[in-house]
């Protein structure tokens, strides 16, 4: 498959290599980070919201973590807990000054609550 950005590798390949990536350097943030996103990505937001967590416990400033976790928990129909998510995500970029993740997570935050005022 071609994307926007050249070949696109199929999920269950992605994932398959993020997994590979993650048995050789299991206590790798990043990697955990980015087989959260494949997950999230295959649809399979309880894995992503797993991994997700593990990249926090890692590393608990990563705020984009905090980011995805959000997002997965959102996904997965845990709105409270994606709001918490985001909000903890929101202090910890406040707090490493990672303005990007910020402004993401206070869209996210305004967009769900729009989404629970909706009839």
């Amino acid at each position: 498959m071609l994307g926007a950005e050249g070949p696109r590798v199929p999920e269950a390949d992605r994932l398959a290599e993020f997994k590979e990536v993650v048995a050789l350097m299991p206590e790798d943030p990043v990697v955990r980070f980015g087989l959260a996103g494949a997950h999230l990505d295959a649809g399979e937001a309880e894995e992503a919201i797993r991994e997700y967590r593990e990249a926090i416990r890692l590393k608990p400033d990563y705020s984009a973590a905090h980011r995805g976790l959000g997002r997965a928990l959102e996904r997965g129909g845990r709105l409270d807990e994606a709001r918490a998510a985001y909000r903890q995500g929101l202090a910890v970029a406040t707090q490493t000054g990672d303005l990007q993740t910020k402004k993401e997570i206070e869209v996210f935050l305004r967009r769900l609550d729009r989404k629970e005022t909706l009839p």
